[in-house]
């Protein structure tokens, strides 16, 4: 039986010949193993948080310098004994000589190996190289920058949206190189587990495929392979959750491999479902080998979910196009969820339990897809088992995130070696049903004009010898890896359309919907004329938590201000200012691609043109908040609309570009570096619940006189549909009020009862606002009504959805005076199981815009927020008390909202 010693202990690390973080020959113990440079030098104090004021550019020398790694570990004598003794490096932050000294024989250090590459694990026999008792290992890191910079010299130098050049070249998490959301921060060190393992002969590769047919039977094969042809045989276990056996069987190993099959009939196994759509089951796999004597050689145990898993592209019944839809078990899904991309700049110093946190908080926001994206890495082995136990989808990226790569043979080596070894690593996992080329590649093709001709599918075009050698990668390498070695759907990019066409067609494949924040900037009402068949990138930006902007700030209070330097550091998106205020200068270098319009006009005003607003900070996080829930939250409630039923995906799922964030910023971010959800993780939660109903009013204008343009009617023209994302039909009431906000009274509604259609979009409703209220206009000067609609879907006495629609834009509201909305929060007392758990109701006479809730000390977290209120319909929220808190019960609760007087 294999035997394992950790190599965690008693390392130290050192900047070589001495510098700014030592002097020469100075070693400074390590906090945590693994563990990276950055993180080291923040915890000893040795550099300054580079999350905090404008401290990231004071440490970047930290990138270009040579870094050392040393530890003394001691060998058993058993274990030198063994036949085989490897030394296993799961990850090695990037370039690296590994060398191993004899301690006590004071021997020269035998260089063992180099590397070359994050995303690999580095096994090395060392059994020649070993003796029982003290054995020193030495780890020197060389800059990979300069590395990187010195490949650029030899290989060329190629475009890309985002960091230095250089980054194309090396196989590294290219995110440090800095983004519009991160920052520059080049960390080095061993990232990843360093174990020493001895064996006579182990399981060198453990494969369970499902192959679940349309009828739901089900075929698990159980391939296996040893480190050496010897005389063994296997014993495979299945296993459910409880740990009773449901299959078992027995294999003869030829020249060191073979395989077992379990078969099972529909319904005899459980299967594996997304949340949302049945119980994510997973069953355990078991192998046991043992040699002719009995003696046990090796064994693993592997979770894996039994499931059936397709992405489909058939032609849609409506419209011009395929739909591109996963479906499980033959159940369609509207995927509604996330891109992740790394939760820190220093990755060691994620653990375990803050996976889940952020993956929980992903489900508990009734999201059930998360991409993780190009341009971070392959995550570590909790995140994807958390995916499996919660029942998230996942969408894997390649690494390789918005650049012109190259495909020079050594560079192919690497890569090949990169996939394979991650293709194997996770393919097991029952939450990956895609695996794509790249993120935003092939638009960078189309960006500079590379040459990229989407109709060569000739197999014996050498992509390599293009200005676009990438494709080789993309289109050659990858899908035969992913294909050889896994089930997994390969897809080509993201975006990608195929079909011939360009990753800008919304009527194939998926697609980065980023004409709203970049590219032609439209309003985000647009989003609806804006879909796509899936929609894997879209976004809009938001302060975080003024909390978080007061842990960037640093004390420093004279730069709390918008407008100040330390601000602008702590928001990486270029010209982020003009988008989010005003400005009517042409900017054609923007890196986003358009879609309709020649000249990219940095014209659209969307907290301007959207909001009268305030510019103190405490107002500025407020409005970008409240300006970034409703973008987000009208982009999944108008795609969802496109949700149609089969043959009708028009839009079958959307990716809000991003959950998380890996440091104090102001980004797309829905949730901040800290887990504290922005208001729109709450809007995207609503609008993803098992029922929503959404509404459209849009102005029609239509001539009354023939040829002249001074004579006309405006009529304002409600839709209203809905959705259910359960399998079955459902009886609801359609129950519809309005409220003159001028006026201060209540107008026209209906109540009906309606049917929606399971698993779709159901159209409940449309006609004039005129019915409720609102007059037909016949000149422009004629000011509309304030018109605030009400729509909620009724189950008896239980809502099942609500929605506001207020007339648009904001800034037009003449608000009344807070004083006279009757505003009331009134305390419920808290929860008997989680005393720090106070549950408020909110109530108003008069329909409020946009609550977000507050404490006035300390810090807690809400149910709800950006929440609308209507007279007659108060809403309950929960509040858990975060923090010292003394006494919860003193706790006082404070909002902000549209009209709230500070604006």
């Amino acid at each position: 039986m294999p035997a394992v010693v950790a190599i965690n202990e008693n390392w130290s690390f050192t900047q070589v010949g001495g510098g700014k973080a030592n002097a020469v020959g100075e070693w400074t113990p390590v906090s945590q193993f693994p563990t990276t440079t950055h993180a080291e030098l923040v915890k000893s104090g040795k550099i300054p948080n580079p999350f905090v004021g404008l401290n990231e550019w004071e440490v970047q020398w930290l990138g270009e310098v040579e870094w050392q790694f040393k530890t003394t570990f001691s060998v058993p004598e058993k274990t030198i004994s063994d036949k085989c003794i490897d030394i296993v490096f799961d990850g090695l932050d990037t370039n690296a000589i590994i060398e191993l000294w004899m301690f006590a024989l004071l021997q020269n250090g035998q260089k063992l190996a180099e590397t070359d590459n994050m995303f690999v694990s580095y096994r090395i026999p060392v059994k020649n190289h070993l003796r029982s008792g003290e054995n020193e290992l030495l780890l020197t890191f060389p800059s990979s920058f300069l590395i990187g910079k010195k490949l650029e010299a030899e290989h060329g130098k190629f475009v890309l949206w985002n960091g230095d050049s250089s980054r194309l070249h090396v196989r590294t998490a290219q995110y440090r190189y800095g983004w519009d959301w991160g920052p520059v921060l080049l960390t080095t060190g061993p990232w990843k587990p360093i174990y020493l393992q001895s064996y006579n002969a182990r399981l060198e590769d453990l494969r369970v495929t499902s192959v679940v047919e349309e009828s739901l039977n089900v075929r698990i094969d159980v391939d296996l392979a040893l480190s050496a042809d010897v005389p063994a045989k296997a014993s495979i276990f299945l296993k459910d959750v409880s740990g009773k056996t449901l299959k078992s069987t027995e294999v003869a190993l030829e020249k060191g491999s073979g395989r077992g099959t379990f078969e099972a009939k529909a319904g005899e196994l459980e299967l594996w479902y997304p949340v949302g759509y049945g119980k994510p089951v997973l069953h355990t796999v078991i192998v046991e080998v043992v040699d002719e004597e009995g003696n046990i050689l090796d064994s693993k145990s592997q979770k894996v979910g039994i499931r059936r898993a397709r992405v489909v592209q058939d032609p849609l019944t409506e419209e011009e196009g395929r739909t591109f839809l996963f479906e499980v078990n033959n159940v369609r899904i509207f995927c509604g969820g996330s891109n992740w991309i790394p939760a820190d700049s220093f990755l060691t110093n994620i653990k375990d339990e803050r996976y889940r946190a952020w993956l929980q908080l992903l489900v508990d926001g009734n999201q059930n897809m998360v991409r993780i994206w190009g341009g971070g890495i392959y995550e570590m082995d909790i995140f994807y088992d958390t995916c499996d136990e919660l029942g998230i989808l996942v969408w894997q990226d390649s690494m390789f995130g918005c650049g012109q790569y190259p495909a020079y043979d050594d560079y192919l080596r690497r890569v090949e070696l990169e996939t394979e070894q991650n293709v194997k690593r996770l393919r097991h996992h029952p939450s990956i049903v895609i695996w794509a080329g790249n993120n935003e590649d092939y638009q960078v093709a189309e960006s500079y004009n590379l040459e990229l001709d989407y109709n060569d599918e000739d197999p014996k075009t050498d992509f390599r010898k293009t200005n676009f050698p990438a494709r080789y990668i993309y289109e050659r390498t990858l899908p035969e890896i992913v294909g050889r070695f896994s089930g997994i759907h390969y897809h080509r990019g993201s975006p990608y359309s195929g079909f011939g066409k360009d990753t800008r067609n919304r009527e194939y494949g998926d697609i980065h919907q980023w004409n709203v924040w970049h590219g032609s900037q439209e309003p985000w009402h647009n989003w609806d004329i804006l879909s796509g068949r899936f929609v894997s990138e879209f976004g809009m930006q938001g302060y975080p938590d003024i909390r978080t902007v007061d842990h960037w700030i640093g004390g420093n209070n004279a730069e709390r201000y918008p407008q100040s330097r330390t601000m602008c550091n702590h928001n990486k998106a270029d010209g982020f200012e003009r988008r989010l205020e005003v400005s009517l200068v042409p900017n054609l270098v923007d890196y986003r691609p358009l879609e309709s319009s020649p000249w990219n006009f940095d014209r659209q005003l969307y907290l301007m043109e959207n909001f009268k607003h305030a510019f103190d900070i405490e107002s500025y996080v407020y409005y970008t908040q409240v300006m970034q829930a409703e973008t987000l939250a009208s982009a999944y409630r108008l795609w969802r609309r496109n949700w149609r039923g089969k043959g009708k995906e028009l839009t079958a799922g959307a990716l809000v570009w991003q959950i998380n964030d890996c440091w104090p910023v102001t980004s797309w971010a829905i949730v901040d570096y800290f887990l504290r959800p922005k208001p729109a993780y709450y809007t995207i939660k609503r609008e993803l619940n098992t029922y929503t109903v959404g509404m459209t009013r849009k102005e029609t204008k239509k001539s009354t006189v023939e040829s002249s343009a001074a004579f006309f009617e405006i009529d304002t023209i409600m839709e209203i549909w809905a959705t259910n994302s359960t399998l079955s039909e459902k009886k609801v009431t359609l129950q519809v009020k309005t409220f003159d906000l001028e006026e201060g009274k209540e107008g026209g509604g209906l109540e009906q009862e309606v049917v929606l259609a399971p698993n779709a979009s159901t159209e409940v409703w449309k006609g004039s606002l005129a019915k409720f209220g609102q007059p037909i206009r016949t000149k422009l000067s004629e000011v509309p009504k304030t018109l605030i609609v009400s729509a909620r879907l009724l189950d008896g006495n239980e809502v099942l959805a609500r929605y506001s629609n207020w007339p648009e834009p904001f800034k037009y509201i003449h608000f009344p005076k807070p004083s006279t909305l009757g505003f009331r929060i009134t305390p419920q007392g808290s929860s008997s199981t989680s005393p720090r758990t106070q549950t408020y109701t909110l109530s108003t006479a008069k329909p409020i815009k946009g609550i977000v809730l507050d404490v006035e000390e300390g810090e807690a977290r809400f149910s709800d927020q950006a929440i609308d209120l209507f007279p007659g319909d108060p809403q309950t929220v929960t509040c858990e008390i975060l923090g010292d808190a003394s006494d919860v019960k003193q706790v006082k609760v404070k909002a902000r909202f549209l009209g709230d007087g500070t604006a």
